[in-house]
């Protein structure tokens, strides 16, 4: 007789427990190891992942199997889908993580204080990460690599969709780790195929310090309403480009159809153009003309959807992160309308103003409150990489912790250091035990 959902639900506990536990531990003796074998650990990751890419292929096969066996879309299937190249592509990322500087033990601010303490403010890991994310397998190795550059350890849940890609990535990377000062530990992948393994997760305070969603609004806001576990919200993106009255409109032009088009299925793609009235009748009938030679349908409103080809917008269209070839639009009557309107829907990823006026670009760049705003730029250059960091884990949408792309350093916390001669607190200041000794 099989077993009961009740009984399938503790046994699922039981081995989330064991992999939870064992994250723990890792995550102390990973905490303190300096840069050297923490890129060392990368490397042999690295080397891994490409000894055994035929390996790796042979279980994504299967889950590429099943996925058109369930009618997923070929666009889905290409992003789960790896090859012996994508897999060396993915090995060639850890390698640029392991090149990456080590934010663990940074100096973020200190001072001498006037009672003579010294004073340090570090940067320390977060202690043990859980990322819940769909799709792609790549993001099981790269979410591992980032956690484990920056001290780390990472409860992995993918896709079911993905699950024995990922089983695979993840038995490579923790075999690798076996021969270096890193613990194999740090890396596991949550056990279970369903929701429950999932709610295990989002419950385990205590064990997991910080929660890391990355996928569909759907997914995102599931983990924040749901979890026990701290969340750091990502991704999300309803992302606008606003055409001043004063902007160049070749420039705005070409800043639109880049953030629209140039990759549509990212969180930082524009997926709503705003038009100040002024100069609606010289760039509209361009931008609609540009789009849609880029395969782009635009959802107007009652201005723009009089031109040809343009779909009616509904309130629905502006709240839409659409990823795809479809883009919203509106005509609006000031750069405070177009504030407005963005306060009203969008996400706070980013924003982008094209403009000539730098009070106009001043005004939009204090009054939107979004993660990144762009001035006279597209929208798609809200990443890690091109910022600079290297790599990142995820754009957060949020305030707290974290804000914008998330590097290495976002992937820390800070711990306090002060360092005395004997000082004491009275109730009269402070004084040294030798002060006391010699009164």
């Amino acid at each position: 007789m099989g077993a009961t959902t009740a009984e399938r639900s503790e046994a699922m506990s039981t081995d989330f427990l064991k992999v939870a536990q064992a994250a723990r531990a890792a995550a102390a003796e990973l905490a303190p190891l300096p840069r050297t074998p923490k890129d060392k650990a990368l490397r042999a990751i690295a080397d891994a992942l490409e000894a055994h890419a035929d390996e790796i292929v042979e279980a994504n096969k299967k889950d590429v199997e099943k996925a058109r066996e369930q009618g997923t879309s070929e666009a889905m299937i290409d992003r789960l889908r790896l090859d012996v190249q994508r897999v060396k592509g993915i090995a060639d990322a850890v390698r640029a993580v392991a090149d990456l500087p080590d934010p663990v033990g940074e100096v973020v601010r200190g001072s001498t204080l006037p009672n003579g303490l010294e004073l340090r403010q570090l940067r320390v890991p977060l202690g043990v990460i859980g990322i819940i994310y769909e799709g792609r397998p790549n993001v099981t190795v790269d979410g591992a690599a980032l956690c484990l550059k920056s001290g780390n350890a990472v409860l992995l849940r993918g896709s079911s969709s993905a699950y024995s890609s990922n089983t695979a990535l993840v038995k490579i990377m923790q075999e690798a780790l076996e021969g270096t000062d890193v613990p194999a530990g740090a890396v596991q992948l949550v056990p279970g195929l369903t929701r429950d393994s999932v709610k295990h997760l989002m419950r385990a305070r205590g064990l997991v310090d910080v929660l890391i969603p990355r996928g569909g609004a759907s997914l995102i806001n599931s983990v924040v309403e749901e979890s026990t576990v701290p969340v750091i919200e990502t991704g999300v993106g309803n992302c606008h480009v606003y055409v001043d009255a004063d902007a160049d409109l070749d420039v705005a032009l070409g800043i639109l159809v880049n953030a629209k088009a140039q990759r549509p299925s990212v969180c930082n793609a524009a997926e709503t153009f705003l038009v100040h009235r002024d100069v609606a009748d010289a760039f509209v009938p361009r931008a609609l003309q540009a789009l849609k030679e880029a395969g782009v349908t635009v959802h107007g409103d009652a201005q723009i959807a009089k031109y040809p080809d343009v779909v009616p917008a509904t309130e629905d269209d502006f709240f839409a992160e659409y990823l795809s070839l479809d883009i919203a639009a509106a005509v609006v009557d000031s750069l405070e309308d177009a504030v407005k309107h963005i306060r009203t829907y969008g996400s706070g990823h980013t924003e982008a103003i094209v403009t000539r006026s730098q009070q106009a670009a001043r005004t939009f760049v204090s009054l939107v409150d979004a993660a990144a705003v762009a001035v006279n730029a597209s929208t798609r250059f809200t990443d890690g990489g091109e910022f600079g960091f290297g790599a990142e884990i995820g754009i957060s949408t949020q305030k707290l912790h974290a804000r914008g792309p998330m590097g290495l350093a976002e992937l820390t916390s800070t711990k306090w250091i002060y360092t005395g001669e004997g000082h004491l607190r009275t109730s009269e200041g402070s004084v040294r035990v030798s002060e006391l000794a010699s009164g």
